[in-house]
């Protein structure tokens, strides 16, 4: 430890995992909860939206979203959640964490009963009010990201910090489960109460009119978890880290942390006030790029590409739900069969492979270290991604088995792995004053990529032969040369993270060198008093 650091955190981070570092988990960690539950669960009402509002009844087939409707619907809330992540990450440093953290968690629960209502009754109307009201969802998930991240922390201590953070942002796997079996449980419940049989036998029948409440009771009741933890969010004490280093508050600081470890702290403002007398650089000033530019560098660019990869997955998706019999054609299933089908594929997959990942990175980033898990995770992604594309026909038509375990791999190594790395590196290594500002710059430039995958691949992963698109899309350069750019993109991500520094059990403070500062200062003011004291008389 640095001479210089202030006895609270220096408690911080030397103390034993108490029940506080719990209850900061589960409450940061249900805002993450609902994150996911919010952002995931549109994939499992997709279909049904477009078979309640756009069935062409000259149309054999069953009602679909049209390309542009479905650009929008799915991709407004990773806009709003780019858009949240950069707004509050700036908030979370000027106003402190605590303020903006009830902020968000009121748009996310406002916003999530809003889009189930969505007012309304022609396909315009509905469509337009659900992405008015997901992109504002998106903006409060947005600002989640980096105030939970800096929250856990700066709570944590270093020797178990990387387990706390990677814990929060597993629960963004329980969320997505969660979402899918919410989806099952509703659509079940409804198709009990009014079966119809498969749209081939009646095209018109095989959506009931009570299918309309089935995505809004999905949607609606993503709110209640937020809502319970709103109250104990509103309890937690703002960051000793915060209020010491970047409000100049020891004593603040200390009675804080007194209360929540239950051991006596001294304030040590004369350390506060030299750490504030100093010329502290700014985001967009040469001290930081020389200190942290290549760090920022690294944390975004590594977000950017995994976000590409990891939200470009669904792409195949259908391939590979349709190869084990889990999907099968629109036209042989009911428009809540088809909910319950797909959310049930999407549980499946979550259960086997994603929540599994999150909590591998949860078990061993503290033994293993951030960098090992993410060079690791990138590499396997790679490996397995391109074990995918090269086969791609031999594998989907003949060798399913071999083909559904390496999807499933690629989806486990990206949560034991840069997923979750990516995530918990920027809020280790900037400085407090900066630390929620540059986190939610690089989750913004990870929802950047976000987008690209996809949309951007979306179109790109359309057959390269007229006729052969979806409805309403044009030609692509198919799903095989589109895995593989997915591929090279996860190669991309392994080289970059060199950037990223190694963090494991290291003080949030040596690591962005505010410790440095404050040494610094003290070994200044004693040069500076020893040189005006006044020279002893040694003449006779």
């Amino acid at each position: 430890m640095a001479g210089g650091q202030l006895e609270v955190l220096s408690a911080l981070d030397k103390a034993k995992t108490q029940w506080y570092h719990f209850t900061a988990i589960v409450i940061a960690g249900m805002g993450f909860f609902t994150d996911a539950y919010d952002l995931f669960c549109i994939s499992t009402v997709t279909k049904l939206l477009g078979r309640i509002y756009y069935y062409d009844q000259a149309s054999t087939k069953p009602g679909s979203l049209p390309p542009n409707v479905s650009a929008a619907v799915n991709g407004v809330a990773l806009c709003g959640t780019l858009a949240g992540q950069l707004f509050f990450g700036w908030l979370g440093d000027k106003l402190g964490r605590k303020k903006v953290y009830g902020a968000t968690l009121m748009l996310m629960v406002i916003c999530s009963i809003a889009s189930g209502l969505s007012f309304g009754s022609t396909p315009k109307s509905v469509m337009t009010t659900l992405c008015f009201f997901r992109f504002w969802l998106g903006f409060g998930i947005g600002g989640d990201y980096p105030l939970s991240a800096t929250i856990m922390s700066e709570y944590a201590n270093k020797r178990t910090r990387g387990a706390f953070i990677a814990a929060v942002f597993a629960m963004q796997g329980t969320g997505i489960l969660a979402g899918a079996a919410v989806s099952i449980i509703v659509s079940a419940a409804f198709n009990n109460a009014y079966h119809r049989p498969a749209f081939k036998a009646d095209y018109i029948g095989s959506t009931p009119p009570q299918a309309d409440f089935v995505w809004r009771l999905v949607f609606i009741l993503g709110a209640i978890p937020a809502l319970l933890t709103y109250y104990w969010r509103m309890k937690m004490p703002e960051t000793a880290r915060y209020t010491a280093l970047v409000e100049g508050n020891a004593k603040q600081a200390a009675l804080d942390m007194t209360k929540v470890m239950s051991v006596e702290l001294q304030a040590e403002q004369d350390k506060v006030d030299r750490l504030k007398a100093t010329d502290s650089y700014g985001l967009f000033s040469m001290g930081f790029m020389r200190r942290h530019g290549l760090h920022l560098l690294g944390t975004c660019s590594t977000w950017f590409l995994l976000d590409i990869a990891f939200y470009s997955q669904n792409l195949f998706q259908k391939d590979v739900l349709t190869a084990v019999g889990w999907l099968p054609k629109a036209e042989d299933m009911s428009a809540l069969e088809e909910v319950y089908r797909i959310s049930r594929a999407q549980a499946l997959i979550a259960l086997c492979s994603t929540v599994p990942g999150y909590w591998f990175t949860v078990a061993f980033i503290d033994r293993i270290g951030r960098f090992a898990i993410q060079l690791m995770g990138f590499f396997m992604m790679t490996a397995f991604m391109f074990g995918l594309s090269i086969p791609y026909y031999s594998l989907r038509d003949t060798h399913t088995t071999t083909f559904v375990v390496l999807y499933a791999f690629t989806f486990f190594f990206a949560n034991f792995g840069p997923n979750s790395t990516t995530f918990i590196v920027p809020a280790e290594i900037f400085p407090a004053r900066l630390r929620s500002t540059c986190h939610g710059i690089s989750a913004a430039s990870g929802k950047a990529g976000a987008i690209i995958g996809a949309f951007g691949f979306l179109y790109a992963a359309q057959s390269s032969q007229k006729g052969k698109q979806d409805p309403g899309y044009p030609t692509g350069l198919g799903i095989r040369t589109s895995l593989i750019i997915l591929g090279v993109v996860n190669a991309l991500g392994f080289v970059f993270t060199f950037l990223v520094p190694e963090t494991k059990g290291m003080s949030l403070e040596d690591l962005s060198g505010e410790n440095d500062e404050i040494a610094a200062m003290g070994d200044n003011t004693f040069i500076s008093r020893s040189q005006n004291r006044t020279a002893p008389d040694i003449s006779p």
